[in-house]
């Protein structure tokens, strides 16, 4: 039997209520220990927390006792909602540790829902992501992912998987009775269609841009209207803004919201050849981002004729942006060095913005859609691996010159792609494996 653990479930500082919570068989005895009104049932009920040594009152408080399986670590579990003050969070943990509980470790109550069976590890894996979701869109695929999406994606597969192996073994134990090139060609398929599949499904950038959020350049010549662009979509004044070119001169960057997902907008040094050792590490700095950005807004300055080489980005990176059209006759696109207009903004005015603000969510969903299945980096690592298995099994089960030998090779890659899909749901996950994802949680979790 498990020994039992306490901690608050709301983080410290200074708060209203927080949320102590007690899990093991002992929640319940601890509990009636501490709390002066008979043990509450599946209800909140009004008392006082009290200390059974001196029988001081350390706070008036709510209490509810969950009782197991039907909870979160399917064990007994107690909360007591106190005030948030750091001086009662600390004398309420302190009292209850008296009573026999332990201080839980990070991750420690989600780590027993997964070992007693109530979520699996990509379910546990969900929760931190809800938790640290900065944005609806991460917070959306966090529950997609919570509610069992990548698991009931991983177990179809694994299904399939099942099935193939028990037909390679069904043409070796009855050859006379089940047709070997027939069943050979056949898996070949479907595992080269699983494989594709998993493929399709497996997306690490998505998982990135949800969790780190959408990385958006605003490059472009000096005194195109930059820094006033990012005031502009921030709604603040967070960058300097001045008649004089080359007033950026390092990387400014800041976080908005753009239809739900986090976007994370950087302002950078105007792009031209200068003297200036200070300024140049700047442009430098600018190309440097430009290259990992995943948008690259560029921006113009609609109102003056002007000649200027763009750097080269991909088309799928780009959106060009001409600045200034409260001042602008808006100039011939032969004007510029570029392939195309773009849109028309104006960042003093606001007209435009709206569009650019579309094309940024646009972008977003194309690096991250709704229908990301496995989108952790864990996850995608291991379905990959798991393709790769499929596609050298299909590869055996097609080479003619391996004879009754591929079924038995293909066989094997097989069991090696069941294997990588199970560790996704943690059912053959090591213990390192195990302790390297729940590390990640904060205490209380």
């Amino acid at each position: 039997m498990s020994d039992t653990i306490a901690a608050f479930a709301t983080p410290p500082g200074i708060g209203g209520v927080a949320v102590l919570r007690v899990s093991g068989p002992d929640a319940g005895r601890i509990l009636r220990a501490v709390f002066s009104r008979d043990t509450p049932g599946r209800r909140l009920t009004y008392g006082r927390l009290v200390d059974p040594m001196s029988g001081e009152t350390v706070d008036e408080c709510m209490a509810v006792l969950m009782r197991a399986p039907r909870t979160l670590t399917r064990e007994d579990v107690a909360e007591i909602h106190c005030h948030g003050g750091p001086a009662v969070m600390e004398r309420a943990l302190r009292v209850v540790i008296r009573q026999g509980a332990r201080p839980a470790e990070p991750g420690e109550f989600t780590r027993r829902a997964f070992e007693n069976g109530r979520i699996d590890l990509a379910q546990a894996e969900a929760v931190t992501r809800l938790v640290g979701a900065r944005g609806e869109a991460a917070a959306r695929a966090a529950l997609r992912q919570l509610d069992g999406g990548a698991s009931r994606f991983v177990r179809d597969v694994s299904g399939g998987l099942v099935s193939m192996l028990a037909g390679i073994e069904a043409a070796i134990d009855f050859p006379d009775e089940v047709e070997e090139q027939e069943t050979a060609a056949r898996i070949a398929d479907l595992s080269e269609e699983l494989a594709h599949k998993l493929e399709a499904s497996s997306d690490q950038r998505a998982g990135r841009v949800l969790d780190d959020g959408l990385d958006v350049v605003i490059a472009g010549p000096p005194n195109a209207g930059k820094s006033s662009l990012l005031n502009a979509l921030l709604s603040e004044d967070r960058a300097i803004v001045h008649e004089s070119p080359g007033t950026t001169r390092d990387v400014l960057s800041a976080e908005t919201t753009v239809s739900g997902m986090r976007v994370r907008l950087s302002d950078t040094a105007g792009l031209r050849g200068t003297e200036d050792p200070v300024e140049a590490i700047g442009v430098e700095r600018a190309l440097a981002r430009i290259d990992h950005a995943d948008l690259v807004l560029m921006v113009v300055d609609a109102s003056i004729p002007m000649v200027w080489q763009m750097p080269e980005i991909p088309p799928e990176r780009l959106a060009i942006l001409q600045n200034k059209s409260d001042l602008a006759v808006f100039a011939d696109k032969s004007f510029f060095d570029i392939d195309r207009i773009g849109l028309r903004v104006s960042a003093k005015t606001g007209e435009g913005l709206d569009a650019v603000r579309a094309l940024i969510a646009e972008r977003a969903d194309a690096l991250a859609p709704e229908s990301a299945i496995l989108t952790g980096a864990r996850h995608a690592r291991s379905a990959l691996a798991a393709a790769r298995s499929m596609r050298e099994a299909a590869a055996s089960l097609r080479d003619g010159k391996l004879g009754g030998a591929a079924l038995d090779l293909a066989a094997i890659d097989l069991r090696e792609a069941l294997r990588e899909l199970s560790l996704v749901t943690g059912e053959d996950a090591s213990k390192s494996v195990i302790d390297q994802v729940f590390s990640k949680f904060c205490v209380g979790k």
